[in-house]
């Protein structure tokens, strides 16, 4: 997963937060943030970079989690983390596949899904 965003290294602090990832490299540009970070989320390398130009509007791509039983506790950690200056789509709660599951654009423009 790579994404693209204004105010990368904020992203990669807010993501590490959230997902209790790792960050296994990170790049600075001279003009600040970052030209590649990753971070091991989950099992999954999601690599940041600073968005240098225009933002392509209607991407309409979701980064999921299936965190599976027990993974309550990580639904709601990243949910409070990533809601802050976020476009909720559906709030933190069950659903007819999950006992426990959100989705929601964060501050940087990622649509996120996460559940159990």
């Amino acid at each position: 997963m790579q994404v693209y965003v204004k105010g990368s290294e904020e992203a990669v602090n807010t993501y590490r937060d959230a997902f209790d990832a790792e960050v296994l490299c990170v790049y600075p540009q001279e003009s600040g943030g970052y030209m590649h970070a990753e971070l091991n989320a989950f099992g999954q390398i999601l690599a940041v970079s600073e968005l240098t130009e225009q933002a392509v509007i209607g991407n309409t791509m979701q980064f999921c989690f299936h965190l599976g039983e027990g993974g309550e506790g990580q639904v709601k950690k990243a949910y409070d983390r990533l809601k802050a200056g976020a476009a909720i789509d559906t709030p933190i709660g069950p659903c007819s596949y999950s006992p426990c599951m959100f989705s929601l654009t964060d501050k940087f423009g990622v649509f996120w899904c996460l559940f159990v």
